[in-house]
């Protein structure tokens, strides 16, 4: 039996040993030395130092001055990162993106657009595609009293074509760049 015994319980202490220590020590060391920023969180910061966000995460701006997110099923929480799980069919669903439809709906600009009525299945994607963002670039502007074009361009400089997929708008990015354009006025 010990014979047995053995032989396995080194097998296993040593499997343990490389995949429980050696294996993520070496991984975490790569991804440092190889994607420092990614590595430790794509940390955002401000002008005085402090971390404002990730760039992987989004955050909840509300307000006539900032382009809002698209909608979160856990209110922006990392720790309840989940999409809703409401089905296309479901009431509920329907019943709360009519009311963000008609909360969000800006005479003569035609319809919300889809993403920012429904939630990313993480609810926690920080991108919108910029006709999203160019949905809200009006009110972002009067509210700001600034110009539409000097936003736009604005808005322009922040668009993202990833790898795969379309272009996107990092919004608390773009937010930080607002904040700094009104601080130079």
């Amino acid at each position: 039996m010990t014979s047995l015994l053995r032989p396995a319980l080194s097998l296993m202490l040593l499997m343990t040993a490389i995949t429980g220590v050696v294996y993520p020590l070496a991984v975490t060391g790569i991804a440092q030395l190889a994607f420092p920023e990614q590595a430790n969180g794509s940390l955002i910061y401000g002008r005085e130092g402090q971390v404002q966000g990730s760039a992987l995460i989004a955050q909840d701006f509300s307000g006539d001055t900032w382009f809002h997110p698209r909608p979160s099923a856990g209110a922006f929480a990392t720790v309840a990162s989940a999409a809703s799980n409401l089905a296309p069919s479901n009431p509920a669903l329907a019943k709360r993106v009519k009311a963000s439809a008609s909360e969000l709906a800006v005479a003569g600009q035609g319809p919300v657009p889809l993403a920012l009525l429904t939630t990313s299945g993480s609810g926690l994607d920080p991108h919108l595609p910029p006709e999203a963002i160019r949905y809200q670039l009006a009110r972002v502007a009067a509210a700001r009293g600034v110009s539409e074009k000097t936003v736009e361009q604005l808005v322009t400089q922040h668009i993202e074509q990833p790898l795969v997929g379309p272009p996107v708008v990092n919004v608390l990015l773009l937010n930080q760049a607002l904040a700094q354009l009104n601080a130079g006025q």
